[in-house]
């Protein structure tokens, strides 16, 4: 069986358990989505959203936003953590965009291919490969995975690619992705790592995977919960 019709299977399997995700009618601007992507880095969801929710409410146009100091993104965004880091990445994209295309959005990229789109937005530094490719998916609409730690975990247990980087496993699963199913893959694998396919110990016993996943150390221990997050920030800005 080639890469493609494993991932064909493996989805299968995931739409079984956790359906068919859901997206909202209208999909979200880019710029949205690249700056909501920057605060999702290396936080939570919840935390994430109410970073953005603060940007949006405290100024009406990304125009506004690239003109204030880079201090004064850091204090609004505190609740994301990583706040001088993140701040400095947004205002870099902001004042690039400014700078480059005389208006603050990135409308632009829609005539682009995704090569060129994950070109032009990872020549921003602190913008890298994950964060673009959120902005084919969620804005875009375009047939591709992004990995993050969770989809990279996942995909590597089960053994669907072998690789040591987020990015790498990018490259190798994003060659076979079968038409159309990019965005129910992606969610479905990232409701997979929060809810049970765990860093550190996984709640295989639950797992919809478990006859065709590839971990050596499976846990089947007995749960008494498994708690469910479907809150997922790029499907509700």
């Amino acid at each position: 069986m080639n890469l493609k019709d494993k991932i064909k299977k493996i989805n299968q399997h995931l739409v079984s358990y956790f359906g068919i995700p859901s997206r909202p009618k209208k999909l979200p601007n880019p710029i949205d989505t690249v700056i909501a992507t920057i605060l999702s880095q290396n936080t939570n969801d919840s935390n994430s959203y109410k970073a953005y929710k603060n940007l949006k409410q405290k100024y009406d146009s990304w125009e506004e936003v690239a003109v204030i100091p880079r201090y004064k993104i850091e204090r609004i965004i505190r609740v994301a953590g990583l706040g001088k880091q993140k701040s400095e990445t947004i205002k870099k994209l902001l004042t690039s965009l400014q700078k480059n295309h005389k208006n603050v959005n990135l409308q632009y990229v829609r005539k682009m291919s995704d090569e060129d789109i994950l070109k032009e937005l990872t020549s921003i530094k602190g913008i890298g490969v994950k964060t673009a490719s959120c902005v084919l998916l969620f804005s875009l609409d375009r047939n591709v995975c992004p990995v993050d730690t969770h989809v990279h975990r996942t995909l590597n247990r089960i053994g669907l690619v072998k690789s040591k980087t987020p990015d790498k496993t990018f490259e190798l699963i994003n060659k076979s992705i079968p038409a159309g199913i990019a965005h129910q893959f992606h969610t479905n694998l990232i409701k997979l790592g929060r809810e049970i396919c765990k860093p550190g110990k996984p709640l295989c016993s639950v797992c919809p995977l478990k006859t065709d996943c590839r971990f050596k150390n499976k846990n089947f221990e007995a749960i008494k919960t498994n708690t469910k997050n479907n809150f997922l920030l790029l499907d509700s800005i």
